[in-house]
């Protein structure tokens, strides 16, 4: 007899990069598991103010599954 499995299964992991025109480009996920703004005026930052260097606040409505547009 076969004991179906009710586990939840978890939602798709979002990838921490993806290339755009041969350019390796960090998605907002990868962003927040660094912890800190960079500073280098990464397309998917997450942290307020953006693009400063050490900056660890994170904007209100941040989804880290949005790509936006160049």
């Amino acid at each position: 007899m076969t004991v179906p499995d009710h586990q939840p299964k978890a939602a798709p992991k979002e990838p921490d990069s993806y290339f755009e025109n041969g350019l390796l480009v960090y998605t907002a996920a990868y962003h927040l598991k660094r912890g800190h703004c960079c500073g280098s005026g990464c397309r998917h930052c997450p942290y307020a103010p953006r693009h400063v260097a050490g900056t660890k606040a994170v904007m209100s409505g941040c989804g880290t599954n949005q790509r936006s547009q160049p």
